[in-house]
C-alpha cells in the first residue's frame, strides 16, 4: 500500500470549532421555532379573547338603536404591541373571520369592522416597535386614534351607511340620528357630528385600557414569565 492511499484512507476528525457552530445554529433555529410557535399560540389566545368581546356591544350615545360598539380592539392593539404590528392585524383578521359564522351583514359589516380595527393597531403598532417606550406607547395609540376615526368616517360613508340603506331608506337612517342632534340633515352631518367624534373617544378608551394593561401582561405575552 502506497503511502497516499493510506492517507486517503484516514478518517477525518472534526475541529471542536467546527463542532460548537453546528451546535449554536441548532440551538438558534430550536429558539426561533420555539419563538414562532409561541407566537402563533399568543395571536390565537388573543384573538379568541377579541372574538369574545365582540359579542359585549354597548349602544353608541345619542344614536339610534342599530349603532353599536364594542372593544373587541383591545386585544389587537395588545398583540400590536407585544408582537409587531402585524400580529394585531392578524387578531382583527382572525376575529371577523369567525364573526362571518353568524353574521347578519353578509360580511360587508365584518370588512368594515376589519378595516377600522386594523387602521388603528397598524399604526399604533408602527410607531410602538420603533420607540418602545411608554411615550412611544402613548404616542403610537394617540396617532392610531385619529387614524381610526378618519378611516371610521370613511367606512360608515361609503360602506356601513349605505348598506343600512338595504333596510331603510337612507332618509330616515339620517333623520334618525337627527332625533338625537337635531343640526344632523345629512350623511356627511353624520359623520362629522356623529361617527368622527364617538370613534376619537371610542380610541381613547381602548388606548387607556391596553396602556395599564399591557405592562403587566407582557412578561407573560413574550415568554419571560
Amino acid at each position: 500500500m502506497s503511502v497516499n492511499q493510506s492517507q486517503q484512507k484516514k478518517t477525518v476528525v472534526p475541529e471542536p470549532e467546527s463542532l460548537n457552530t453546528a451546535a449554536a445554529h441548532g440551538a438558534v433555529s430550536e429558539r426561533s421555532s420555539g419563538t414562532r410557535t409561541r407566537k402563533l399560540v399568543v395571536v390565537a389566545m388573543l384573538s379568541a379573547v377579541a372574538f369574545a368581546l365582540a359579542f359585549l356591544e354597548f349602544p353608541v350615545p345619542l344614536s339610534p338603536a342599530f349603532a353599536r360598539y364594542d372593544f373587541s380592539d383591545i386585544p389587537a392593539l395588545i398583540a400590536a404591541f407585544a408582537l409587531g404590528p402585524l400580529a394585531g392585524v392578524c387578531v382583527e383578521l382572525v376575529k371577523n373571520v369567525l364573526q362571518l359564522l353568524s353574521s347578519a351583514t353578509g360580511g360587508v359589516g365584518e370588512l368594515a369592522n376589519f378595516i377600522i380595527g386594523a387602521g388603528m393597531v397598524l399604526p399604533a403598532g408602527l410607531i410602538y416597535r420603533k420607540m418602545k417606550t411608554k411615550k412611544g406607547a402613548i404616542l403610537g395609540c394617540i396617532l392610531g386614534t385619529v387614524a381610526m376615526a378618519v378611516i371610521a368616517g370613511l367606512v360608515n360613508y361609503f360602506i356601513l351607511i349605505p348598506m343600512f340603506n338595504i333596510f331603510m331608506p337612507i332618509d330616515e337612517i339620517i333623520k334618525s340620528f337627527g332625533e338625537f342632534m337635531p343640526f344632523i340633515q345629512t350623511k356627511l352631518d353624520v359623520i362629522i357630528y356623529n361617527c368622527v367624534p364617538f370613534n376619537l373617544i371610542k380610541g381613547a378608551l381602548i388606548s387607556l385600557v391596553t396602556v395599564l394593561l399591557y405592562k403587566r401582561i407582557s412578561p407573560i405575552l413574550k415568554g419571560r414569565r
